[in-house]
């Protein structure tokens, strides 16, 4: 399987001749490009940078093949399409573009405490790949490559450490990046690499790596 890294936390995951994207956001340049080309999407939450409701409608509508899976705000936003919507929650699992997609977590990250928590799940891909979301939830599962999260309000090189360290992976690679300048992101991967003993790939937007 083909891990593909996008702007931001959109990914890919090709398999032979099928691809699933996750994460297809406003913050992605060529997200409708994506789901275009793709039957299969999934969708951790619904802020703009993971979730672009107008590219996914519109493509529903255009293609019939296609498929989503996502919290059920998202589910119940984008409408039912003959059942091509499917709201999900933590401990379901399912097939999607061939692949194994199980679930886990409900609520993305905290950002204040005075803020109310809001909804996030997280997708383990036949066992193999994990993305988080905007959230720190540790599966209960091994993990062969974890999507670490770099940037945001909510998340912070500490947590990103402890959050390396709880999963315990064999590879890490950097997601939710936009906002990083170029020796931010290498400072973050240093940290990471050394402090988990696990290095961190931080993936060229259109970069493919084996997973």
């Amino acid at each position: 399987m083909e891990l593909t890294k996008h702007t931001h936390s959109t990914v890919v995951l090709t398999k032979g001749d099928s691809t699933l994207v996750i994460d297809p956001g406003a913050y992605t340049p060529d997200s409708a490009e994506l789901v275009a080309s793709t039957t299969a999407v999934l969708i951790t939450h619904d802020h703009p940078d993971h979730f672009d409701a107008g590219i996914l409608k519109a493509a529903l509508d255009a293609q019939p093949p296609l498929h989503v899976w996502a919290p059920s705000n998202v589910a119940t936003e984008l409408g039912v399409h003959d059942g091509r919507v499917v709201a999900v929650f933590a401990g379901d699992s399912f097939e999607a573009a061939g692949l194994h997609v199980a679930v886990f977590g409900e609520h993305h990250a905290a950002v204040h405490a005075d803020l109310p928590l809001m909804t996030n799940v997280a997708y383990l891909i036949d066992g193999t790949v994990y993305h988080p979301g905007d959230s720190y939830v540790v599966p209960d599962v091994a993990v062969q490559t974890l999507l670490v999260p770099a940037s945001g309000p909510w998340t912070s090189l500490g947590k990103g450490i402890d959050f390396v360290r709880a999963v315990k992976p064999s590879r890490s690679v950097r997601i939710h990046d936009l906002t990083l300048s170029e020796g931010e992101g290498a400072s973050f991967a240093r940290f990471i690499g050394d402090l988990t003993g696990v290095p961190l790939m931080s993936l060229e937007v259109g970069e493919s790596v084996t997973v």
